[in-house]
């Protein structure tokens, strides 16, 4: 075939795939070959020469060496092994080895692995010992020099995966290290604590402070004492063997209490996915890894660093029923029953539709699935919504105009294997850092182009090819000025057009005002910039438009993202890899919140509960009447309480009380209401209000599902169980909630989970089947 290569390894004749290196050949050929600075997310690094190996005949670095068709590999011979363990012997030069007292003792540190693995025991070249002290400026992380092998793994991370570009190695010192910047502290750097560093060191120069102290037993040893330690346990240690024969049995005990959960980071909407390291209660670190689907080994400061609210004392761990003024601790079942009395009178005095329901989009797929179903098929209303109804629903209406959808087009591979990203209104390396250093990585190494329009000049901004600045609220008018001159000089893709799309000459129509005159005079953007941007998008093979609250939550935040649509829609940036529409979302489950129901006009899946054969289907499978009205969003609730129409709230996960706009206008609504249930970790500002207040569960200590960027569904399992939220909402309300036939936990949600998203990406794919709606284009000015 000609996909592949012809070779001998150690006699054996083998296939090998086409652009592989040795090393990755023999790894999955299961041949061990030591490696050090080598990393699978990193590629070849070249530093540490321990695995070496003979290609016909000549000693080459496998990890670089190109597989050639009748390549000759021998690992075995003296030769080898010998340039192998010269290899070790010089890392080892820079890292003492005293396993069995280091944090780092944990099964994981590579250079104690490969010492292992090559049968070293004693070391030709004695450790130097370097004139540097530990630096620990930085809250998360610390660098000891001492411990420093000089893989240069930790500069390959932050140079070309995270691309902060910060650190790097000072080769002409006496004793080279890594330095930050120009040498200067750790916190005084341009560092943003995003953890690759210590995610990708072979040992423990790099570490997370919330290891130090805590994993092993012979750890969290004053440095008075760890010094005067260590040479004891070398003295008694005779050789490596023995040091690495009693560290490994005290790494085995440290298994026994060291926890690792794998679960899903619930900060934004990336989706990025790591394992959580645990003992008992307390949070050692966070592990990324290659295989995370949208993150590999990326994390950003909150992923990476943010889980001590987890832990924090100021934790609400019992319900709390308001008294005059006050609040006292209650047991459960005094909060619940109290709940459903107030629910149940309330519903038989004033009816089901004064009462409503808030959940989070921070809450995962199942908990959004059953407060909606609470609401429906208990309580009998559709007033039920989610807090992205600020953010998001903007770009949700606006994809729904011209796709059918409301989410992501494509995946965040798209996103990074895009000719040209256009990012309108985001500030991305701040709000989806790690999507960013895939937008940067792509822009550095493989000449993918970048176009930011935004008020402020920022990271993204900096980096871009073309940057400009529109006045507030007029990105509709270049983005539709934009797809007007592309269609006048015959730039867009006419055949999708013509194939793809409805209501083309109602859209052209719709933009004879916006000439690009028009919108250098609207915009303060000259026109030749505009232009500039214009041909870009027609050149790119792809372009993938991302956008955030700079868009969404500003006047005209639909009509913007139609525009935005609109424009991909006429260069054909549809339906084809390295393409598509990408509302950023602000928390982790905006999309699944919104895909699962709650929502006031659609069932899970976008059914509209006016659709009679769609309700009619949900009152079989949920075995009760359900109410065919739509229901109040967010902000009608608000106005609802004040006509006095809402006498009762139960919400959850959601800082109305702060974040709203008219912010004295939401709290005289939440006086007003005659009960009031909160649920949340903390006291928060809506809290205050409440007079139920029930403790929550963070991400960490639930099971469930979320739904990413690029509408992919991530699994979460509980490191702790703390507070199981779903019985929590069993109505005991007079109607049977948790029957056989329509049971809330997670064992018969789960499959509902994956039709759901069927059905919503379903919507999607079969518009692009058909044929596409273009939007209006209309201003809102």
């Amino acid at each position: 075939m000609a996909d592949t290569k012809k070779v001998t390894i150690n006699g054996v004749e083998m296939e090998a795939a086409d652009g592989q290196t040795v090393l990755q050949l023999l790894n999955n050929s299961s041949i061990d070959v030591p490696h050090v600075c080598y990393h699978p997310s990193l590629g070849p690094i070249e530093t540490c020469d321990t695995c070496i190996v003979d290609v016909n005949g000549e000693l080459v670095r496998s990890c670089s060496a190109q597989i050639k068709d009748g390549d000759i590999i021998d690992t075995l011979s003296s030769d080898v092994k010998k340039a192998q363990i010269i290899g070790m012997d010089n890392i080892l030069h820079n890292h003492e080895l005293y396993c069995t007292v280091c944090d780092y003792n944990n099964g994981s540190c590579e250079v104690h692995n490969t010492v292992k693995e090559m049968k070293i025991n004693h070391q030709s070249i004695p450790f130097d010992q370097k004139p540097y002290p530990k630096d620990e400026s930085n809250p998360f992380y610390r660098y000891d020099p001492d411990q420093c092998i000089l893989c240069g793994r930790c500069v390959e991370a932050c140079q070309d995966v995270q691309v902060t570009e910060t650190l790097s190695i000072d080769w002409d010192r006496k004793h080279p290290r890594v330095i930050w910047d120009q040498d200067v502290p750790i916190n005084e750097s341009s560092c943003v604590s995003c953890g690759h560093c210590s995610t990708v060191c072979p040992c423990n120069a790099m570490m997370e402070k919330g290891m130090e102290g805590e994993a092993g037993y012979l750890t969290g040893i004053s440095q008075e004492t760890l010094r005067p330690m260590i040479d004891i346990t070398k003295g008694v240690e005779t050789g490596y063997g023995s040091i690495l024969a009693i560290s490994d049995m005290e790494s085995a005990m440290r298994d026994e209490r060291i926890k690792k959960t794998k679960t899903v980071c619930t900060y934004c909407g990336v989706g990025c996915s790591f394992d959580i390291w645990t003992k008992g209660r307390d949070i050692l670190k966070v592990e990324p890894q290659a295989e995370a689907p949208a993150n590999g080994i990326s994390t950003c400061v909150k992923g990476k660093f943010g889980w001590d609210f987890v832990n924090s004392e100021k934790r609400l761990t019992k319900p709390l029923i308001r008294e005059g003024d006050s609040f006292r601790e209650a047991e459960w079942d005094e909060a619940l029953q109290l709940i459903a009395d107030k629910f149940t009178d309330i519903k038989e005095h004033f009816g089901p539709d004064a009462l409503a329901f808030i959940t989070s989009s921070k809450c995962t797929n199942e908990e959004s699935y059953v407060m909606q179903k609470l609401a429906r098929a208990v309580i009998g209303t559709n007033n039920v919504d989610n807090c992205s109804r600020y953010c998001q629903s903007p770009a949700t209406a606006g994809l729904f105009r011209t796709v059918g959808y409301g989410g992501d087009s494509g995946s965040i591979t798209d996103i990074e294997k895009a000719e040209l990203v256009l990012i309108i209104g985001s500030n991305t390396s701040e709000s989806h850092p790690v999507l960013s250093t895939r937008i940067k990585r792509s822009h550095k190494l493989h000449g993918q182009k970048l176009v930011v329009a935004d008020l402020r000049k920022h990271e993204m901004a900096e980096r871009s090819d073309v940057f400009f600045q529109p006045r507030a609220g007029s990105d509709i008018v270049w983005l539709n000025a934009v797809s007007k001159y592309l269609l006048d000089h015959d730039l867009a893709d006419t055949a999708f057009l013509n194939e793809r799309v409805n209501g083309l000459d109602e859209f052209v129509k719709s933009l004879e005002p916006y000439t690009m005159e028009y919108a250098e005079k609207h915009t303060g953007v000259d026109k030749d910039t505009l232009i500039k941007v214009a041909r870009m998008i027609h050149e790119a093979g792809s372009v993938c438009a991302l956008w955030a609250m700079g868009v969404t939550q500003h006047i005209g935040g639909s009509d913007t993202s139609t525009a935005i649509s609109n424009l991909l829609l006429v260069t054909g940036n549809y339906g084809k890899p390295g393409a598509g529409s990408y509302p950023l979302r602000g928390h982790n489950n905006v999309q699944g919140a919104s895909d699962f129901g709650s929502m006031p006009d659609s069932f899970p899946g976008y059914e509209k509960v006016t659709d009679e054969k769609a309700r009619k289907k949900y009152e079989q499978g949920w075995g009760t009447d359900l109410p065919q009205e739509i229901g109040m969003t967010n902000h009608e609730m608000i106005e609802g309480i004040h006509s006095g129409k809402l006498k009762s709230m139960y919400l959850k996960g959601e800082e109305m009380g702060l974040v709203d706009s008219n912010i004295n206008h939401v709290h005289a609504a939440f006086e007003k209401l005659d009960f009031f249930v909160v649920q949340d970790i903390f006291l928060s500002r809506t809290a205050e209000f409440a007079d139920v207040v029930l403790p929550a569960s963070p991400s960490l200590e639930k099971e469930g599902t979320f739904t990413n960027t690029g509408t992919s569904e991530s699994s979460e399992k509980p490191r702790d169980l703390h507070f199981n939220q779903l019985p929590l909402l069993r109505a005991r309300c007079g109607t049977t909630f948790c029957s056989e036939k329509n049971s809330t936990g997670h064992s018969t949600i789960r499959p509902k989970s994956s039709q759901i998203l069927q059905i919503c990406r379903r919507s999607f794919w079969i518009g692009m089947q058909k044929n596409y709606p273009a939007g209006s284009g209309r201003s809102s000015h």
